[in-house]
């Protein structure tokens, strides 16, 4: 796919500029296109950047190959139910972005978007650009959080964050405290036990799912039951649901569970939440139980509501045994001495938060986080894209992008019905 050149002159006026070109930013692009509204694509890496270069070696889809659906592009391979590896995802990605023509720029860095008067100004490090519209589609991955108290531990013990592991090679000799079990953490855990290191995992309170139940994947029972249609809007408690981490699961080897009383069972040092640190010395909360517990619970529940639905909708399933605990806890650990446990390096993994200092907009609440229905904000012409629950559980993921990004081109063409004069520089 060609990539346009830059326009080099002081000020460059377009319709709408997109900031970001991962799978949020491009879909927007397609249906701009489609619409016929003039617009760029400004990418400050290269298109997919995170798909190819922030992710680990052995990554793969959590949810299902089915649920890719990206504009008039939906998985077309011969695995519907299976979980595309990391090189699958770019080739669907990169096969996406070449079935259309997007006014591309990358390497190219936004470093201020603001309104004067009537239009935004683009600032970048290529150059300035006016918009009567702005798109941010550029993710909320961009600051790895690291607590801290992470700065008084000893420079003997290696830190790493998430987003640098690529592989059980990168992390030191000796044993490694995995911190967070959200999706990233249970996955480079079980990572490093697969290649026969000796790990050990920080408990957080991440929620866990099902994989495969009554005959399906737990993610297929959920579509059919109406769950991945169901709206922020709709939801009790709007801003707890934003702020809830994803649940954990696998999709690798075809996709299992992940038990984590069982990795205990097997042999895996648990603790609960990290509560500090000062030189060789951790220190962990007493909620491993709680987490474990938590967990479950979330566990428990969805299983729960695939039974009503099987049960309301008269579905000949197959049985499942009742849920029981394999292990707990018999003593909360709440301190160590890592060195004296052999531990030489801890493994970040407590997510990330969005960068917008950049933006110089009001559209973001005290949270730091946009104010918007389905990413339309009040501020008139700054729209948002790409987000977890931006409208819907899929707004962040390939299953709810395309819905998500033909609602803000179509709110862009409606405003745009009248061509924009664009305004002379001299």
């Amino acid at each position: 796919m060609p990539v346009h050149p830059l326009r080099t002159d002081i000020r460059t006026h377009v319709p709408v500029v997109i900031v970001g070109a991962g799978q949020a930013g491009m879909s927007a692009s397609y249906y701009l296109c489609r619409a016929g509204i003039d617009h760029v694509v400004l990418e400050r890496h290269q298109r997919f950047h995170a798909w190819k270069e922030d992710r680990w070696d052995s990554f793969c889809l959590v949810t299902p190959n089915w649920q890719c659906k990206l504009p008039d592009f939906p998985y077309r391979g011969d695995d519907p139910t299976g979980f595309m590896i990391k090189q699958e995802i770019i080739d669907y990605v990169e096969g996406f972005a070449r079935s259309f023509d997007a006014p591309l720029h990358e390497g190219v860095t936004v470093t201020r978007v603001e309104k004067t008067g009537s239009l935004f100004e683009v600032d970048t490090d290529q150059g300035l650009w006016t918009a009567d519209h702005v798109i941010v589609a550029s993710g909320g991955y961009d600051r790895p959080v690291v607590p801290p108290f992470a700065g008084k531990l000893s420079p003997e013990i290696t830190q790493i964050h998430s987003k640098s592991y690529r592989r059980p090679s990168d992390i030191p000799a000796g044993t490694c405290l995995v911190v967070g079990t959200g999706q990233s953490g249970v996955q480079m855990m079980e990572d490093l036990k697969i290649a026969g290191r000796d790990v050990r995992l920080a408990v957080g309170p991440a929620p866990r799912s099902p994989r495969w139940y009554r005959g399906k994947d737990a993610t297929d029972w959920l579509h059919r039951l109406g769950y991945y249609d169901v709206t922020i809007a709709e939801q009790p408690d709007p801003k707890s649901t934003e702020a809830k981490t994803n649940h954990y699961m696998s999709g690798r080897d075809g996709g299992h569970e992940i038990d984590l009383r069982r990795f205990a069972l097997d042999g895996l040092q648990l603790y609960g939440s990290v509560a500090g640190m000062d030189g060789t010395r951790i220190r962990f909360l007493p909620d491993l139980e709680k987490n474990l517990d938590d967990a479950d619970k979330s566990y428990v529940g969805i299983r729960k509501m695939i039974d009503d639905y099987i049960d309301r909708e008269g579905i000949d399933a197959p049985e499942e045994p009742p849920f029981e605990k394999l292990w707990k806890p018999e003593t909360e650990i709440t301190e160590i001495d890592a060195a004296a446990e052999g531990i030489t390096s801890i493994l970040w993994c407590i997510g990330f938060r969005p960068d917008y200092d950049w933006l110089r907009v009001d559209c973001l609440d005290e949270r730091g986080r946009p104010v918007h229905t389905r990413g339309v904000c009040d501020q008139a012409g700054i729209y948002f894209l790409g987000l977890g629950w931006l409208h819907t559980w899929g707004s962040g993921r390939f299953l709810g992008v395309a819905e998500d990004a033909a609602h803000i081109a179509k709110t862009i063409t409606e405003r745009h019905k009248t061509p924009t004069a664009i305004p002379q520089f001299g």
